[in-house]
């Protein structure tokens, strides 16, 4: 039998929140992955006749620690009955980065989630082989990813697989910085949540489009785009680092309470909206 769940409360950084997919409606807001989730979730209830409510709190920049001691003790007093917990990317977009520290948090934080009765959701790292530049930290995220399943696994918690669909290779599918999705990657990695957890309707159609990469583009063109990109959105990340000030400061939580969610408005079948711009491939 499927489970039913009416208390839905997301977690993590700026994944979760939603950046690159502009909410269409609230200026300066983002929807994102877990927001399309709980609309399908708060559909099927009310299909039902079952309440259903979500909270997100999470907050772009913020690095696992951050997460944990500011979202874990909200996220349990909301007395959520499905909890997605998604942190660590940004420790691992640094090189100093202590993979087994990483770990050993993320399944303590698991642990104490799954203790209050959750079930929880998890997700994968991308496989980020071909995006250009960034792509040099695949093998940390291979370990992520490996360090994650274990702890799934260990936990009984849902794990989804984005790292294994190849269509999230695709340049439409992630935003100009090469860090976040766009709004189609978004709503394929909310299709593959949906599977995850078995919602009736939920199958690899919505999310499968065959993958296509863009035209590659010579070397010289390459590198002139990667130096735009680095001038664009690396060399800001790096300062405001350096400066020790994260992307989401000041920022409060856009769903701080469980609340009854509103449907989306349709987009069409994924794959048949107008594509995100693409972003050149690196052909060296």
């Amino acid at each position: 039998m499927d489970r039913i769940w009416e208390r839905f409360v997301a977690l993590g950084d700026s994944f979760t929140e939603g950046l690159s997919d502009p909410d269409p409606v609230v200026p300066d807001r983002f929807v994102g992955w877990a927001d399309r989730l709980a609309a399908r979730l708060g559909q099927r209830n009310a299909a039902r006749g079952r309440p259903f409510g979500y909270a997100n709190l999470a907050i772009r920049g913020l690095t696992l620690t951050q997460v944990i001691e500011t979202q874990l003790e909200a996220a349990l007093d909301l007395t959520p009955d499905l909890v997605s917990f998604v942190a660590g990317g940004n420790d691992y977009l640094r090189v100093s980065v202590d993979q087994d520290a990483v770990a050993d948090q993320l399944e303590e934080a698991i642990a104490q989630l799954r203790e209050s009765g959750a079930d929880v959701l998890v997700v994968t790292a991308p496989n980020l082989s071909e995006q250009p530049v960034v792509r040099a930290i695949t093998g940390r995220m291979a370990v992520y990813n490996a360090n994650l399943w274990g702890i799934a696994q260990r936990h009984g918690c849902f794990v989804v697989d984005i790292w294994s669909m190849r269509t999230l290779r695709d340049p439409a599918m992630w935003s100009p910085d090469r860090i976040h999705f766009s709004t189609e990657g978004h709503q394929r990695v909310a299709a593959q949540a949906a599977l995850t957890l078995r919602i009736e309707g939920a199958d690899e159609t919505d999310w499968g489009r065959p993958y296509t990469p863009a035209t590659r583009l010579t070397r010289i063109a390459s590198l002139n785009a990667n130096r735009a990109w680095a001038a664009e959105h690396l060399a800001p990340w790096v300062a405001a680092r350096v400066r020790g000030r994260a992307a989401g400061a000041g920022i409060e939580p856009k769903r701080p309470l469980i609340e009854p969610v509103e449907p989306l408005e349709p987009t069409g079948p994924i794959g048949v909206d107008s594509p995100a711009p693409r972003e050149p491939t690196d052909a060296g």
